[in-house]
């Protein structure tokens, strides 16, 4: 273990208590995992030496890209803007059906970690024309003690905006860290309900989650929710009544809300998701009072689009991660009816 504790990677983390046996609590996601000393997490980042809780992957940077925002996506945020994203390794949920599985199902190791330091992230976004920070690919609640820096630095020095890509299973705790940080948006992945999460994704509660969304509405953030609708697992017309229903209780009928095309990935074949089951998804939303259902992964669909709620004006025109026509006004109005359209940041053509 000695070794770790010299590389730039390792780092004592940020939420953990001490027990007398020299066990650590870890405090980072609702998973709490209880670690003995010499082993790590359900996550595989997090190891216990000597009694106290590190970090393995601080700063330990898998993937590092410049990405529109509407990959995310984020379709009410800084619409057209791109932002610096990045990741680690490793996940703290185990789905089956997992599209970044290169990443997540990879442990990470200091010794031959890829460090970079907080400020080098900053300027990186700065050179490439970035006006955000993303981190996203795979779970970036494990990369929050860097994040925090991160996103503190990148703010100082004049970067617009701050943002995980999550399933929204961390602790609440960590969750105001990255929000007095600076980070003003998440955008959630929900699975589905209880036995999706128990099944294929390693045991979850999905009841943490929706109390992380409603808790960073709170706070001030900007959410948007995903859902992936699996071919065979949470597809039935119940499912997704219950989802909307959660949503609407939750999140609130003007937080954006996509419905997302399964393919197969990682361990799972199912075919892939009917597109009369996304748009079935996304009528029913409409109807139940989501003021802004989307499609995903159906590029050049009409749900891909944004619609005036009170006048059916279309206000944004996508494909895929393009944007078309943006016809918002400056001050977020429908410039039709006048109804104002909660999107956050201007609008930012490249």
């Amino acid at each position: 273990m000695a070794e770790f504790l010299a590389c730039p990677t390792v780092r004592e983390a940020a939420l953990y208590e001490k027990y007398v046996d020299g066990s650590v609590k870890c405090g980072l996601c609702e998973r709490r995992c209880v670690i003995p000393d010499g082993r790590t997490g359900f996550c595989k980042t997090r190891r216990n030496i000597d009694g106290r809780l590190y970090t393995l992957v601080y700063g330990d940077i898998s993937a590092v890209e410049s990405r529109p925002i509407e990959v995310k996506p984020f379709f009410h945020y800084w619409p057209g803007s791109y932002a610096l994203t990045f990741s680690t390794w490793s996940c703290n949920f185990d789905c089956a059906w997992c599209q970044n599985f290169h990443l997540s199902k990879t442990l990470p190791n200091p010794l031959k970690a890829t460090f970079y330091r907080p400020e080098e992230i900053v300027k990186l976004a700065l050179a490439n024309g970035d006006i955000g920070l993303c981190a996203s690919f795979q779970e970036p609640t494990l990369l929050t003690e860097w994040c925090l820096e991160v996103f503190k630095q990148g703010k100082a020095k004049g970067i617009k905006y701050c943002c995980y890509v999550s399933n929204g299973y961390m602790a609440l705790e960590a969750l105001r860290m990255l929000y007095d940080a600076g980070m003003d948006a998440i955008k959630v992945d929900v699975k589905g309900h209880q036995e999706v999460y128990a099944k294929y994704c390693g045991g979850p509660d999905v009841n943490m989650v929706w109390r992380n969304i409603r808790n960073a509405k709170r706070m001030g953030m900007h959410v948007e929710v995903v859902n992936l609708i699996v071919s065979g697992v949470n597809d039935k017309e119940e499912n997704l009544e219950w989802l909307i229903e959660k949503h609407l209780e939750n999140a609130g009928s003007d937080t954006p809300l996509h419905f997302t095309r399964y393919f197969p990935a990682y361990k799972f074949r199912n075919p892939p998701t009917k597109i009369e089951v996304l748009e079935k998804a996304c009528e029913m939303a409409r109807k139940a009072g989501v003021l802004y259902p989307y499609i995903g992964n159906v590029p050049g669909h009409k749900y891909e689009n944004t619609y005036c709620p009170a006048c059916n004006e279309l206000l944004i025109r996508r494909y895929g991660y393009h944007v078309l026509k943006y016809s918002v006004t400056d001050t977020n109005n429908c410039p039709r009816c006048g109804v104002e359209i909660p999107i956050v940041g201007r609008y930012v053509g490249r």
